[in-house]
């Protein structure tokens, strides 16, 4: 069951989509491009964890809360 949700077409679409769209979010921080860095990452971040979700992943899921919270707090400081 598992093997078929992680080869399921839309779980796949997701996954690249929220990669590619981090990649954008690590090269719009390398230029300065703020708030546009946080806008990608926020969708990469929330993609990934559909990901997770959907393959049931804990870790997958976990480690894309903590890098949500550590931008909100981020984001909370004024960084």
């Amino acid at each position: 069951m598992i093997a078929v949700l992680r080869r399921s077409a839309d779980t796949d679409t997701i996954k690249w989509t929220a990669s590619i769209v981090q990649i954008l979010g690590y090269g719009a921080t390398a230029m300065g491009l703020t708030p546009w860095n946080i806008y990608f990452f926020l969708v990469g971040i929330l993609g990934w964890f559909v990901v997770g979700w959907r393959w049931n992943d804990r870790a997958i899921m976990l480690i894309h809360v903590v890098a949500l919270a550590a931008m909100m707090v981020g984001l909370a400081a004024g960084g």
